[in-house]
Formats: C-alpha cells, structure tokens, sequence
C-alpha cells in the first residue's frame, strides 16, 4: 500500500503530526501548559511570601486574588500582541506571495523550480512537481516551498490569549486554594508541596507535547519553582522578623 493510500485511508503513523491545523493545535497547547506553569509559580509566590510576612487570612486572600486576576489578564494581553504579530506577518506574507503570482506568475514558476531544484530533484521532476502543484493551487504550493506557511493552518491570537487566560487561572488558583485552606502550621510546607507537584506534571506535559526528554525538562520547572518560592518566603520571612508587616 502506498504512502498516499495509507493517508487517505487513515492508516498511516498516527504519532507524526501531518493532520491539518497543526499550528493551531500547538498554539493552544503551548499557550495552555505555558500559562498554567506561569499561574502556578506566580500566585503561589506572592501567596507564600505574604503567609511567611503574617497570618492574617485578609492580607494573604488580597495578595493572591490581585495576582491571580492581574496575572491571568497580563498573560493573555501578552500572548494576544506576540501571537498578533506573527499572524500579522503571515498574512503580509501571503498577501505578498498572492500579488506575485497575479503580476508575475512565469518568474514564480521559475523561483518554485529553483527551490525544487536545490531540493535534489533533477530539472525535469522539479518542473513537473512544480507545474502539478500550480496547477492545483499555485497560492498554496508557493507558500509551502518558499515560506513553510499554510494558509489553513495561520495562528489565531485569540485562541491563544484565551487559553492563557485560562490556563493561568486554572494553575493559579492551585497554590492560591492550598494557602487559604491548608491549616497552620502546616499551610506553607503543604502549599510547597501541592506546587511542586503540580509543577512536575506541567513540565512532564510541556515535555510530552514537544518530544524532549521529559525528566530533564521537569526538573528545570521543578527547580525553578522551587527558587522562586523559596525567594519570596525569605523575604516574607525576614520582613516578619524586622518587623516592617
């Protein structure tokens, strides 16, 4: 059975990424575990390091509401213009390409060959494969070979910046919910705990999603959320013993 039947058959490796929309997919997964991870590390910070300055139950639910709130409407505000401006250069791109290819389109034939060409196919295959793909859509062959763009496949910023915001709030109400309900004295050890776990799993996703080595990419989040905590409890710490809170 040939590669092309195994596909229209949907047979082929179920593990490789050729479906359509493949951007979109990992856009909302990257936004996803990205703003979760970034939920949990910044609320549970400013959670901790307030519980090691005082007890007071008001203080330490102000603090972690305005970071859970200003945290999650920043992380999406900041997905929505990055994620902007590389829709807005794809766009740009295609509008280009289609310009080129209504006022010039025997030059572009001859730059698709070129790139087929230096692809390895002799003169004769790159002319048919390129002369084929035109005539089935000369948009979309031109931007696959020249720019690795698909016009189906353009990056939303606003999927992205949604789930940010979710995935933000989700994470951040994790430490935020451990600090006020756990119980002294055990409220920041536990907290500690119940954030590094949940650390670990996003780390081991981001891994999964990406294909690294999922050990090595969990303990960098691990690590890393355990200075910060760490961070702001010495902090909370030693304002509590000056006596400034």
């Amino acid at each position: 059975m040939s590669v092309g039947e195994d596909e229209r058959r949907g047979t082929g490796h179920p593990d490789e990424p050729h479906g359509g929309g493949l951007a979109q997919r990992l856009n909302w997964l990257r936004a996803g575990v990205l703003g979760a991870n970034d939920g949990i590390v910044s609320v549970a910070a400013v959670v901790v390091g307030v519980a090691a300055a005082t007890s007071a139950h008001s203080a330490i639910l102000t603090a972690g509401l305005a970071a859970l709130v200003g945290g999650a409407i920043s992380m999406a505000l900041g997905e929505y213009v990055s994620v902007s401006s590389q829709s807005d250069s794809e766009k740009a791109l295609i509008a280009l390409e289609k310009h080129e290819l209504a006022t010039m389109p025997e030059e572009e034939f001859d730059e698709l060959v070129g790139i087929y060409r230096e692809k390895g196919l002799s003169e004769g295959t790159a002319r048919q494969v390129a002369t084929e793909l035109t005539a089935h859509d000369p948009l979309r062959a031109h931007l696959s070979a020249e720019l690795n763009i698909d016009t189906d496949d353009v990056v939303s910023p606003w999927h992205a910046a949604i789930a940010s915001f979710a995935a933000f709030t989700i994470g951040g109400i994790l430490p935020f919910a451990a600090v006020l309900l756990i119980p002294e004295p055990a409220k920041i050890v536990a907290t500690f705990l119940v954030v590094l776990v949940a650390l670990a799993v996003t780390g081991a996703t981001a891994a999964w999603i990406g294909g690294a080595p999922r050990l090595r990419a969990t303990a960098r989040v691990v690590v890393g959320g355990a200075a910060a905590l760490g961070a702001t409890f010495a902090i909370g710490s030693w304002l509590d013993t000056t006596g400034t809170v």
